[in-house]
């Protein structure tokens, strides 16, 4: 089987708020994106940091949640990856937290093409989530806190499967993101 991290940690200093939190098609945003991966895994270590409190109870109750909380969050993105890799036992998704919009099949799809790594793409662009296969997991371990995951993909050999899948490009950063989000979502 698979499982995911979901990162979760960030201060969402564009946003002004935890944005992780915000309403979208009638539950908190960081829901949509953990429900779409969730039927294609055994577990979800959400790492959260700032919020950690607030994402906590917003997830109290749904089952294959681990929830991990990032001491190191002010370090950045690659801090909270290092944290949830340490939870990890089998190949897994990594996904930021804000984007929902990624679909079932993308996650079916790329669990069928899995070799080492791989990543979806969109018109030529890639986008999340990136697939990793249990045999990087000791070298992502190793990475320098300082690194990030764009610095170990390009060490190691990265797949990238076409999608017609826009959501794999689609995240917030601000509220107009999240306000153009919600536009496609009614769409």
């Amino acid at each position: 089987m698979t499982q995911a991290i979901v990162l979760a940690g960030g201060l969402s200093i564009r946003t002004g708020m935890n944005k992780m939190s915000l309403p979208f098609h009638g539950e908190p945003l960081i829901l949509n994106t953990i429900n779409s991966v969730l039927p294609y895994v055994s577990k979800v270590v959400v790492v959260t940091g700032h919020y950690h409190d607030e994402i906590t109870q917003l997830l109290v109750g749904i089952s294959k949640i681990e929830i991990v909380k990032n001491e190191e969050y002010m370090l950045g993105m690659f801090s909270s990856v290092l944290c949830g890799v340490k939870h990890i036992s089998e190949d897994f998704f990594i996904v930021p937290g804000d984007y929902p919009l990624i679909q079932h099949k993308t996650y079916k799809l790329m669990i069928s093409q899995l070799h080492t790594m791989l990543v979806p793409s969109y018109k030529g662009i890639k986008g999340h989530p990136l697939l990793l296969s249990l045999s990087l997991k000791e070298a992502l371990m190793k990475e320098p806190i300082e690194s990030n995951l764009k610095a170990f993909r390009d060490r190691h050999f990265l797949e990238v499967i076409d999608t017609d899948d826009e959501g794999i490009l689609q995240d917030i950063d601000t509220i107009q993101d999240y306000e153009v989000l919600k536009q496609k979502r009614k769409e």
